[in-house]
């Protein structure tokens, strides 16, 4: 016998649920109102569905209530009820301007409950409040639509999500369908007491076939019978998903399963929109990131101090893009110039705005100050009045004289100071404590002077830790070793040969490093 069942190929296509528009009807006090009206008036004031006026030869006015959703969903109408004299006579012009504001507020009414219900959702998943372009995409409807899609298959009649709150302390309602639209206006549920919920929380599907003999259960709504999944990330527990039926019954295994591949539909709705959020945050704030790492870039001096027989030079590497490291000269009366580098600690960000603080202040104390030790001593000071006294910097700086070839130096914490001479080379750095460990502490002044050829190297500890050796005395000992070797070359050939040698090892290195270069060339 041949069967006459053919195979085809079935093409189911993917529901998409589009959830009730706002409703007047769900707000309890709007029938006394319109009572009230009725009484005092003599005329009624009726809400009517449908976006044109019902009976247009029975009323005597009609108003849209449009909430702005793109289409009108009632209109308020007016007429009279107690005789038809009335009617033909028609309203005085009060009561006119009564039933517009009446009509005015019920189209609030209508958009507060659209505007309640999409940033409720938007709450869940703790993304901004913003109006979105595409409004079938928004994550009200979506959720709204596996709630009701969820309700519709295991047979019940309406559904909710409740999301635990950041203490989790308390479990708010932040979608529902078939429940009235003002109990997303209501507050948070405690989570103590409420044992089904907490019971879900554990991974745990909670049937309740007759509410009315498990009150201890403490459901969230009035119904006859409910149940109650929970609503998990792999990671994080999110909240509980219930269900309700106007009717007792039970629930079958395949339907807690179907309840549970709801649920999970729901986490991973609301998951998708939390890393979508932390995304753009995380975009937005490298934007900030790179703004700051090329302010901070374009306030490094480019240019060096024209000076005759001086010869300057200065590289800086942060660790983080944006960092406390930091070099800066500048030019003073009577053939004179600072200069200084600094290395602040704390978090990238963090150093970055003390750094910029440090160099304005050694712009400023600079300009009249000619020792470096004193320049250290007011820049201390200004860093230690105006913190907490959780900010220090190491800062190494001296001015150059070029009429008497002398330099004054001075440094505290980390700095160093290495000068390279043809017959050997010399640490110049004193073990002076960081800036804003103290608010008097004492620091010495060095002075020198220097020859043609002689050349003076300002590092900072993040150029230590990059290089070879165990100890900073090792380190620094090779250093010497390494610029001594390299005298020859001009200040900015040190200076890129250096950034060469330390390429390789500061690409894994937490710190940041700055060098300062100065060179005595022949006159």
């Amino acid at each position: 016998m041949t069967s006459s069942r053919t195979n085809r190929l079935k093409l189911y296509d993917q529901r998409h649920f589009e959830p009730p528009q706002p409703d007047i009807e769900n707000v309890a006090s709007l029938p006394n109102l319109l009572r009230a009206f009725e009484e005092a008036t003599g005329w009624s004031l009726k809400y009517c569905r449908g976006s044109k006026p019902i009976h247009p030869t029975e009323y005597a006015w009609s108003a849209p209530a449009d909430p702005g959703v793109g289409a009108t969903l009632g209109h308020v109408q007016l007429s009279p009820v107690r005789s038809a004299s009335a009617a033909s006579e028609g309203p005085p012009a009060s009561l006119y301007r009564l039933a517009a504001a009446i009509d005015g507020l019920v189209a609030e009414l209508l958009t507060t409950q659209q505007a309640l219900t999409h940033r409720e959702a938007e709450l869940a998943a703790a993304i901004p409040v913003v109006i979105r372009s595409d409004e079938r995409n928004h994550l009200a409807r979506r959720l709204r639509g596996v709630l009701r899609g969820g309700a519709e298959a295991v047979g019940c009649h309406a559904a909710a999500l409740y999301l635990l709150d950041e203490a989790t302390t308390t479990l708010k309602l932040r979608c529902s369908w078939g429940l009235p639209r003002d109990r997303l206006a209501r507050p948070p549920r405690p989570l103590r007491g409420a044992l089904a919920d907490l019971e879900a929380m554990l991974g745990h599907a909670v049937v309740l076939e007759d509410t009315a003999l498990f009150q201890q259960w403490n459901p969230p709504e009035d119904f006859p019978s409910a149940a109650c999944v929970p609503v998990a990330t792999p990671t994080n527990i999110l909240g509980t998903l219930w269900v309700f039926c106007n009717s007792r019954r039970d629930f079958n295994d395949r339907e807690t399963n179907v309840l549970e591949v709801v649920a999970g539909r729901l986490a991973s709705d609301l998951e998708r929109e939390i890393l979508a959020h932390e995304g753009a945050e995380a975009a937005q704030i490298k934007r900030q990131l790179d703004a700051a790492e090329r302010i901070q870039r374009h306030q490094l001096p480019s240019v060096p101090p024209m000076i005759r027989g001086w010869d300057f030079a200065g590289w800086v590497a942060q660790s983080g893009g944006v960092g406390g490291s930091f070099f800066d000269w500048f030019s003073l009366p009577r053939t004179s110039v600072a200069f200084a580098l600094g290395d602040v600690a704390g978090t990238p960000l963090e150093a970055a705005i003390i750094a910029s603080g440090l160099k304005a202040s050694l712009r400023s104390h600079g300009q009249y100050h000619r020792n470096a030790d004193r320049l250290l001593s007011h820049v201390n000071l200004t860093l230690w009045t105006g913190s907490a006294g959780d900010q220090s910097a190491a800062l190494a700086c001296g001015y150059v004289d070029a009429a008497s070839d002398r330099v004054r130096l001075a440094s505290a914490g980390s700095a160093g100071l290495l000068l390279a001479r043809s017959d050997g080379w010399e640490s110049l750095a004193t073990d002076a404590p960081a800036l804003g460990q103290s608010p008097e502490p004492v620091y010495r002044q060095t002075q020198l002077r220097l020859r043609p050829g002689d050349t003076l190297f300002c590092f900072t500890q993040g150029l230590r830790a990059a290089l070879k050796g165990t100890t900073d005395e090792h380190r620094e000992a090779w250093l010497a070793q390494w610029l001594t070797a390299r005298r020859n070359l001009t200040a900015k050939g040190i200076a890129s040969a250096a950034r060469t040698e330390i390429a390789d090892q500061h690409a894994n290195s937490a710190q940041g490093t700055a060098i300062v270069v100065l060179k005595r060339t022949k006159p």
